[in-house]
């Protein structure tokens, strides 16, 4: 018998978060969590909540493309309010909606917020840059 799926709690767009981001089939989580970017949250099924996340990852975080955006800790304390161990870029060109379950979100390895998937939070000095990313996969 399986357990059935653990909710988290209500999630806030902006929240950066440890996740299994699908890698090719959206019903499968990817073998590893990465941060993921909170875009949309959907209450209608609360207490469960389903969310628009952005894929992120720590890798080839130099060259961007069209649709992805930086947090490096050149942009200071946005970088530390972010919650990341190493510079991230998302890619608003990946996004998916997901059910804020256990099955996609867990713990980060650090768990700053205590036993919730939540890692810091899009400082608001890094709005427009999310805003650009956003309107060049529009």
């Amino acid at each position: 018998m399986t357990e059935p799926e653990r909710a988290w709690p209500a999630p806030e767009a902006g929240q950066i978060v440890w996740g299994r981001f699908p890698e090719q089939a959206v019903g499968t989580p990817g073998r590893k969590p990465r941060p993921t970017l909170i875009l949309r949250v959907f209450d209608d099924e609360a207490p469960v909540y389903r969310v628009l996340v952005a894929y992120g990852t720590s890798q080839k975080t130099r060259t961007l493309y069209s649709g992805e955006f930086r947090i490096a800790p050149e942009d200071g304390e946005a970088y530390q309010l972010a919650g990341v161990s190493f510079p991230p870029k998302f890619s608003l060109a990946r996004m998916v909606e997901l059910p804020y379950t256990d099955t996609w979100f867990s713990p980060p390895p650090s768990s700053p917020f205590g036993q919730t998937p939540r890692l810091g939070v899009l400082h608001p000095s890094l709005h427009r840059r999310a805003a650009a990313a956003w309107q060049a996969v529009e």
